[in-house]
């Protein structure tokens, strides 16, 4: 499942991120491409160092706190998380995100947008789905969260510069059709609890919803 997660960071908090990004030193991206990757990825990704650090755990702060981002992933762990720039003539041709990182199962994967649109052409994220293809090119502060077994390329940037972070996520529930159920019944418990609060259809739903949790998960 696809999901678009808008608002993951405020307008406050995108100027602060893109600021703090600008002095942050970049290298070759090809350097965490996979064995198969390498040779389609041409970007810049940041380097390791405090401020980077700083960055990825205000992101990280943003996406526990949200209730959209918790719901579809039911995150367990971030296994990578990084800053990623593409610059004129730069692009990252189809691929599909490696399985394992850092020592963990990888299940979603997402590209968090930093620059506005309007600020560059091109760089688009297209998913590549059996029917057609999908473009996403978002506004500042949204996400696409995605399966990271989903085949998929970022479009040559033709002026300007694309800075995201990307990420990669292993989510406590390794089946995304369980983790859908799961999303839908979160959806289906809310709703019911504002129309009509705690009461006893409510909590034969939480009851179901919660046992199906804990019969799934991992760990």
């Amino acid at each position: 499942m696809v999901t678009v997660i808008g608002n993951v960071l405020s307008t406050a908090e995108v100027a602060a991120l893109r600021e703090a990004a600008a002095d942050l030193p970049f290298a070759d991206g090809q350097a965490t491409a996979g064995r198969y990757a390498a040779g389609v990825k041409n970007n810049e990704q940041a380097e390791s160092s405090p401020a980077l650090a700083a960055i990825l755990d205000k992101v990280k702060a943003a996406l526990d706190g949200n209730a959209l981002f918790r719901s579809v992933a039911r995150p367990r762990r971030y296994t990578r998380m990084l800053v990623s720039r593409y610059a004129p003539g730069m692009e990252y041709g189809a691929h599909v995100d490696d399985a394992i990182m850092g020592g963990a199962r990888t299940d979603l994967s997402f590209t968090l947008f930093l620059s506005d649109p309007e600020s560059y052409d091109g760089g688009g994220l297209i998913m590549q789905e059996q029917v057609e293809d999908r473009r996403f090119r978002l506004d500042p502060g949204d996400m696409v969260l995605y399966p990271t077994g989903q085949l998929h390329r970022v479009e040559p940037v033709t002026r300007g510069a694309r800075l995201a972070v990307v990420g990669w996520v292993q989510s406590w529930v390794r089946d995304p059709a369980q983790r859908e159920v799961l999303h839908d019944l979160d959806t289906a418990t809310q709703a019911v609890f504002d129309a009509g609060g705690k009461s006893p259809h409510f909590d034969r739903l939480l009851k179901a919803k919660t046992n199906l949790y804990r019969m799934w998960a991992e760990g």
